[in-house]
C-alpha cells in the first residue's frame, strides 16, 4: 500500500478516537491557563526570566502532549487493532512512520497555537516586566515550544511502541517529567541538561547557562525522541502483533 492511504487511515484513527482530540485540548488548556496565573505571580526574583514565565504553563502542560502521543500508539495494542492495521499494510516500518507523522502534525500545529496563546495571556498580566522581551525572543520561544511538544509526544509514542503499554508509558515519564527530572537535576548539575524535558526547555528562557543552547538543547530532545521511535519499530518488527 502507498504511503498517503496510510497517512489517511492513521489520521482517521486520530480524528475518531475521542481521547486523542480531547488530550490536545487540555494541553491547549492547561498550557494556557498555567501560563496565566504565572503571569500575574510575583517578579521581582533576581532570577526573573519573563520568557520562561510567559511560556512556564509548557511544564505542566507537557503532560497531556505525552499523553496523546503514549494513547495514538497504545490503543493499537488493544482488542487486537494492531493485527487489522498490519493486515492492511504488512509492511510494519511504513505504518509506523505513518503512526508517527499523524502524531507529529496536530501535536506541532497545536503547539504552537497554545504557545502563542500561553504568551500573549502570560505577557498581559506581566506587564511592563515584560517590555524587554525583543520580537525575536519571542517567536523562538513560540515555535521552539511547538517543537518540543511534537518532539515529546514523538518520545512517548516510541516508548509506547516499545512498552506495548500506555499505562506503562505514563508511569514512567510523568514521574520522571514532574519529579525525577528535577531532583537528579539537583545531584548531579550538568548532566540534568541533557535530560529530555531539561534541554528541551532551554529554547523556552531569554537567558541560559551551561553546555547547552536553545537550539542545541532542542536537539538534544530530538535524539532522544529518534532514540525511542528507533526503540519502538524495532520491537515492532520483532514481536508478534
Amino acid at each position: 500500500m502507498e504511503l498517503t492511504p496510510v497517512l489517511r487511515s492513521e489520521w482517521l484513527k486520530i480524528r475518531t478516537l475521542r481521547s486523542l482530540p480531547g488530550a490536545l485540548l487540555a494541553l491547549f488548556a492547561a498550557t494556557t491557563a498555567f501560563s496565566a496565573i504565572a503571569g500575574v505571580s510575583e517578579t521581582s526574583d533576581p532570577g526573573f526570566d519573563p520568557l520562561f514565565t510567559a511560556l512556564s504553563g509548557v511544564v505542566p502542560g507537557q503532560i497531556a502532549a505525552v499523553s496523546f502521543g503514549a494513547m495514538a500508539v497504545s490503543s493499537e495494542f488493544q482488542s487486537g487493532a494492531l493485527r487489522l492495521s498490519l493486515a492492511a499494510v504488512p509492511r510494519r516500518g511504513r505504518w509506523f512512520a505513518a503512526k508517527a507523522a499523524v502524531i507529529a502534525v496536530p501535536a506541532l500545529l497545536v503547539g504552537l497555537v497554545t504557545a502563542l496563546a500561553a504568551l500573549l495571556v502570560a505577557r498581559a498580566g506581566l506587564g511592563p516586566a515584560a517590555d524587554g522581551l525583543g520580537a525575536g525572543e519571542q517567536v523562538r520561544g513560540v515555535v521552539g515550544c511547538g517543537v518540543y511538544l511534537m518532539l515529546m509526544a514523538l518520545f512517548a509514542a516510541g516508548l509506547a511502541a516499545l512498552l506495548r503499554s500506555g499505562v506503562a508509558t505514563l508511569s514512567l515519564l510523568i514521574p520522571f517529567i514532574l519529579v525525577v527530572s528535577f531532583v537528579i537535576g539537583d545531584a548531579t548539575g550538568t548532566v540534568a541538561d541533557f535530560l529530555p524535558d531539561k534541554a528541551g526547555q532551554l529554547v523556552l528562557r531569554e537567558t541560559y547557562d551551561g553546555t547547552l543552547g536553545p537550539w542545541s538543547g532542542l536537539a538534544v530532545t530530538a535524539l532522544w525522541a529518534a532514540a525511542a521511535l528507533l526503540a519502538g519499530a524495532w520491537s515492532l518488527r520483532r514481536r508478534d502483533a
